[in-house]
């Protein structure tokens, strides 16, 4: 009882801490990404390079939701963090699918070089921020579960503050209505 009393007081009187810890969570998770790219030395695949783009809107919305004090704005930004969470969770569990049931011949990228060889310097520059690694590989697991797996688990649970948040904006607003 004492934790839902805990969770009905952040979720009433704290919604902007909750949307900067979500923010500081998507920052800190793309910090690791880019350790893991950089100096672990794994290759994102395009799954992942659009993960990465949706756990960035994600911070964005979750920091215009919280910078506001208005309940409207943060309703709005809320909303928006969820359907963008939802694309990020759609994609890690696409990329999660991928990894368990691995298709016959699998695609996601070309290496740099490759590019480099057939391609000229400006249409190379686009193709890097898509990826090159394969899709279907796991490189990482962390508890037995990859990166993907772990995007998912993030994303759902992000998704779900936001939803929560929205949730208690809207229920208060009709109870003073």
């Amino acid at each position: 009882m004492a934790i839902l009393n805990f969770l009905n007081y952040w979720l009433d009187h704290a919604p902007r801490r909750i949307y900067g810890l979500i923010a500081f969570t998507c920052l800190a998770l793309l910090g690791y990404g880019q350790y893991l790219q950089h100096v672990v030395g794994l290759n994102p695949c395009p799954m992942c390079i659009v993960q990465r783009y949706a756990m960035f809107l994600v911070a964005v919305c979750a920091v215009l939701a919280g910078a506001t004090g208005k309940k409207g704005l943060q309703t709005t930004g809320g909303l928006l963090l969820i359907v963008v969470a939802i694309g990020g969770a759609y994609t890690a569990a696409r990329q999660s699918w991928l990894q368990w049931y691995p298709p016959e011949v699998s695609s996601c990228g070309r290496d740099l070089y490759g590019m480099i060889e057939a391609f000229p310097l400006q249409r190379v520059i686009p193709m890097i921020f898509r990826g090159s690694g394969d899709c279907t590989a796991i490189d990482w697991t962390f508890l037995g579960g990859t990166i993907a797996n772990w995007a998912f688990l993030c994303f759902c649970g992000m998704g779900l503050a936001a939803l929560l948040l929205v949730w208690r904006a809207f229920r208060g607003s009709a109870a003073t209505a």
